[in-house]
């Protein structure tokens, strides 16, 4: 039984939050950038494709990183021309100048850097320091800011690190208002563990608006890791963030911190706002069907509830 046809969930609206919200679908490429087995150029393509009819007008399609730091988004030069015609945003990551050259190349309009609110995950993922890394990412905003093209700020780690425990709410305010004075359009509060809870999601937006960022220029990507990812959305959804990223199926974690479990899945992401009257342009229906199709491909379910209570999958 397909409970979206039958009108459900039953939307009953509440108070103080937003009538629409923006997802930035990260399944293309954080989904598959860390599974074992290469996923073939085509099925990513398609998967794309598929994504795109469903009514997410952000997809996260690649990055543009040296191949052997993350093998599976090797194809990024392939990948990005075969869905380049569609008409949809369409990010990629550019780690340094040399992934801005390639992905001004061949057209991108949207790039996102990746920065650390901590020093153990600066050092694990980037091989520098935090002030290293905003080093770096400094001239990539800045040319790809001459060049017209939007840039979205990733910040990793902002509610708790596998190394360091516990991250203060204004070191985290520091490493945002750098990737905003040096450019960066808006930022992506990563919470890269899963470890974030409600009233620290508050503290730390409260923190933030406080310090003169627009809220207008956040969005959240949570983890699942302890299941709390929903819950931290609708914090976040309290403080007026409007753009919520997700991953089809529930896809992805992180490479490089082995304690992230996969993303909060864009489906069940769907079905709270639809219960809350709340706008995304997304048909649920095609949604869990497109994520059906890729489990498929990857041969395991998907880890997302609303697609199991949708198809009927098996665990």
């Amino acid at each position: 039984m397909n409970t979206p046809e039958l009108g459900l969930p039953m939307p009953v609206p509440a108070n103080g939050l937003p009538a629409r919200v923006r997802i930035h679908e990260v399944g293309a490429r954080d989904g598959l950038q860390n599974e074992k087995t290469t996923v073939p150029t085509a099925v990513k393509a398609e998967f794309v494709r598929r994504l795109a009819g469903t009514g997410l007008t952000t997809i996260e399609a690649t990055s543009f990183v040296h191949p052997k730091w993350v093998p599976q988004l090797a194809d990024a030069e392939e990948l990005f021309p075969a869905v380049a015609d569609l008409p949809v945003e369409l990010p990629v990551l550019v780690p340094n100048e040399r992934g801005l050259e390639r992905a001004l190349a061949l057209g991108a309009r949207r790039v996102a850097v990746f920065a650390s609110a901590t020093e153990s995950f600066a050092r694990a993922n980037l091989n520098r320091t935090v002030d290293e890394a905003l080093a770096m990412f400094e001239p990539v905003v800045s040319r790809a800011k001459a060049s017209g093209v939007h840039v979205r700020g990733y910040l990793s780690m902002c509610f708790g690190d596998p190394w360091e425990g516990p991250v203060p709410v204004p070191q985290v305010v520091r490493v945002c208002r750098a990737l905003l004075d040096m450019g960066c359009d808006e930022l992506s509060l990563g919470d890269t563990i899963g470890v974030a809870t409600p009233g620290h999601v508050t503290a730390l937006l409260t923190a933030l608006t406080g310090a003169g960022v627009p809220v207008s220029a956040l969005g959240v990507h949570f983890h699942d890791t302890y299941g709390q990812a929903l819950a931290n959305t609708l914090a976040a959804l309290q403080q007026g963030v409007t753009t919520v990223d997700a991953s089809a199926g529930g896809l992805g974690g992180c490479p490089f911190a082995k304690s992230a479990t996969g993303n909060l899945a864009t489906e069940d992401l769907v079905w709270m706002l639809r219960g809350l009257g709340i706008d995304t342009g997304v048909d649920l229906g095609r949604l869990v069907a497109t994520s059906v199709w890729m489990a498929a491909h990857l041969g395991r379910p998907s880890p997302s509830r609303t697609v199991r209570a949708l198809s009927h999958q098996e665990s």
